[in-house]
């Protein structure tokens, strides 16, 4: 009975302390959850207190100087092709003197992402032989990349209804570490696949997209976590970034891109009562880069909210439209530099930031590089984000309505594209009868329109840049158009809508333009630049073979001499070549890769197929079918029967807009990304002129006439016509 009493008192001694640990455990973790559930109500960001070294870094030393940061070479294992985003392969095979050998292998298709609302923009993946490439419509494919079969697919059901998407349905790729693949939806989910079956291991709700939250950016591993920010600044979100557990998916840790008032920096936003600052933009759209090294992640932020109108945000608005640098283990804030003070342009940085080491005056320096939308590249040390080469604050025109800042930090250097309208450009694209007010860049405008450069298309766009060690040149693709900016009537915030307080579109006729610019990373000053007479809209390449690749609109894929400028050989593919090229080796041959399906805002033709190539490449003609037993074939148009009465008449016109019109011409018409505003447009109010034009395109705009059936074109071209020309007069 003594030895039975014994066993008891021992076995509930262990019990105890198991509880004990429980209890311990659950405190921490209640801690943890107390501490989101304040974020969520906007009453502190999640950063620790810089001034405190014990919070600093919990513990936890952010350097990680095991970890290799070597060039691009036999894989392609990271958006940015390496932890520094450098877009540089030491791969040589393909180089001056063999490129004109150089052919396709294999060709996928795909078999999604046709409609023209969705854009192609992934860079592929390639580890240990198998590619891995996301479509617009947000599917994921496994292929072999050697062959291009499939291996295994992942296509998920995002809501068909979702709005919130300013520019698009889109995604920029995937990341491939530990086993698993990690991509975010459109619908702001991050999900883990398995990544030899494609089995979802993981799912979480980053945020509810019905309130404006998107993710249209590649997720970065780095380190057992995985880290993804949110667009959305057009619908008055406030942008964050976060790290996630790679095993488990949960939240590590979180940042705000827009301080609260009691904050540091929190004071460049009013603290009134609209508490704009919490739906002030600042989105997270990039794959940013990391220096293990010191320990830090590298990333630019979006717009402000409301966009255009900075009446009732005076301030600068930290941290919108700056370059961040963050710790990576813990998401405490280490330095920011602001591009655009209290931006009304839509002047934000969207390019990824790009790291390197470079000796300047006899030194080594930890460099980083961004080529922002203003058209200049800013350089700076990632240290502690000062000017690298030289950065000058300098007064700029001032306009009180506005609340404008006095001063805009303007690099020394070169810009990649014009910042004024000359009298050169009026006679030569905007016609002898344009009376308009022109302006250069930070122009402020108000009640009357203002016609600028850059426009808000950039500049340098979400495209990836390149940098190449063999010529220390910094590789950008820039976009050379006109913008009128004009105030519209004051818009109250509302939630998951968007939210832009101004108008800005293109000038009606204008040219677009493109060029390719390399950098000298030394001087800021220009190397070489290739201009085009159309934008150039899908990052970039660069190789140990003296060349740099870049896609064209018109689907051609394009060789440059790296060092020259000098176009040494290019490929015509059937969509537009509007994503980065990859290149990787298998079994002692090099091949090279590009996703070609078009994109909705340059407005070029779209497809779903990948395009590999090597030298002496003995492709037969016939694409590898990838698509799902419902798709992969495109038909001419799928035809509806709209016989008898609806409940809404326009309602087949809608639906055509929805899927092929909204992201370049915007919701009911205004505030689109490439296209005119439809409820001011002349033009649109004749029926016929609508019609023709959706038949048949002109410089910016596709034909539909293939891809439409009559039926659709008149539907659309009536709801354009009696709707959205008229529904300003309300």
């Amino acid at each position: 009975m003594k030895s039975s009493s014994s066993k008891v008192l021992v076995f509930g001694f262990i019990v105890l302390i198991i509880l004990l640990g429980i209890a311990f455990y659950a405190g921490a973790l209640t801690k943890h959850f107390i501490t989101l559930d304040q974020i969520e109500e906007g009453t502190e960001r999640f950063s620790l207190d810089s001034t405190n070294e014990e919070n600093v870094t919990n513990g936890i030393n952010p350097a990680q100087p095991n970890i290799d940061v070597s060039y691009a070479k036999d894989e392609w294992v990271t958006h940015g092709g390496d932890y520094f985003n450098r877009r540089f392969s030491e791969l040589e095979q393909i180089n001056i003197d063999t490129i004109k050998n150089l052919k396709p292998q294999w060709v996928t298709s795909l078999g999604a992402s046709l409609d023209m609302k969705f854009s192609g923009e992934a860079t592929p993946i390639v580890v240990d032989g198998v590619m891995y490439i996301a479509t617009g419509e947000n599917d994921v494919l496994a292929l072999d990349a050697k062959t291009g079969q499939k291996i295994w697919e992942y296509r998920p059901e995002i809501e068909q209804k979702l709005d919130t998407v300013c520019c698009g349905w889109t995604t920029r790729g995937v990341a491939v570490a530990d086993g698993k693949v990690f991509a975010g939806l459109l619908d702001a989910r991050l999900v883990a696949l398995d990544q030899k079956t494609g089995e979802v291991l993981w799912e979480t709700e980053v945020a509810d997209w019905e309130e404006g939250y998107t993710i249209t950016s590649a997720p970065l591993y780095y380190n057992g976590k995985v880290y993804t920010g949110v667009a959305g600044g057009e619908y008055g979100i406030r942008g964050r970034i976060m790290a996630y557990d790679a095993d488990y998916g949960h939240e590590v840790w979180r940042w705000y891109s827009i301080p609260s008032p009691y904050e540091e920096n929190g004071d460049t936003w009013p603290d009134d009562e609209d508490k704009n600052w919490l739906h002030g933009g600042a989105p997270i759209w990039n794959t940013p880069a990391v220096d293990p090294e010191l320990g830090y992640i590298y990333f630019v932020t979006g717009n402000t909210a409301p966009d255009l109108d900075g009446s009732k945000r005076e301030g600068d608005n930290l941290y919108a439209n700056s370059i961040i640098a963050l710790n990576a283990e813990t998401g405490e804030y280490i330095w920011h530099f602001q591009q655009v003070h209290h931006d009304i342009w839509d002047l934000d940085p969207t390019n990824p930031v790009i790291l390197f080491d470079v000796e300047i005056n006899g030194e080594t320096r930890k460099a980083l590089g961004e080529a922002g939308k203003t058209g200049w590249i800013y350089f700076l040390d990632r240290t502690n984000g000062e000017p690298l080469i030289g950065i000058e604050e300098k007064p700029v025109p001032q306009l009180a309505e506005q609340k404008t800042s006095p001063t805009q930090p303007f690099p020394v250097g070169d810009s990649f594209v014009p910042q004024e309208v000359t009298a050169e450009d009026i006679e030569r694209d905007l016609g002898e009868n344009f009376e308009g007010k022109t302006g250069s860049i930070f122009t402020p405008f108000w009640d009357e329109p203002v016609t600028l450069k850059p426009s808000a298309f950039g500049g340098a766009n979400w495209p990836p840049s390149a940098y190449s060690p063999e010529t220390e040149y910094f590789y950008v693709l820039g976009t050379d158009s006109y913008s009128a900016l004009t105030r519209q009537d004051e818009q109250a915030y509302e939630e998951g809508g968007e939210w832009h307080g101004s108008i800005f579109v293109p000038v009606s006729g204008a040219p677009r333009r493109g060029t390719i610019t390399a950098m000298d990373v030394k001087t800021n000053r220009i190397a070489w630049q290739v201009k085009w007479e159309d934008n150039a809209y899908s990052g970039v390449l660069a190789t140990a073979g003296d060349l740099i690749f870049v896609g064209h609109n018109d689907g051609r894929l394009i060789a440059f001499n790296a060092k020259t400028g000098d176009e040494v050989w290019n490929y015509k593919m059937d969509a537009g070549g509007n994503a980065p090229s990859v290149t990787y080796e298998i079994d002692g041959e090099q091949y090279l890769s590009i996703f070609a399906a078009g994109n909705s805002l340059a407005g070029s033709a779209h497809g779903d197929k990948v395009y590999t190539f090597k030298l002496n490449g003995t492709w037969n003609g016939t694409p590898i079918d990838a698509s799902q037993d419902s798709k992969g074939k495109q038909v001419e148009s799928e035809q509806k029967d709209t016989t008898g009465s609806t409940s809404d008449p326009y309602e087949l016109g809608i639906s055509v807009y929805e899927s092929n019109c909204l992201s370049c011409h915007g919701n009911m018409g205004a505030n689109g990304h490439n296209g005119p505003n439809l409820q001011q447009s002349v033009f649109s109010e004749n029926y016929n002129n609508v019609v023709e034009q959706v038949k048949n395109g002109d410089t910016t705009m596709p034909a539909f006439g293939t891809i439409l059936s009559e039926e659709e074109i008149e539907a659309v071209a009536r709801y354009v016509n009696e709707v959205l020309t008229k529904a300003d007069e309300d």
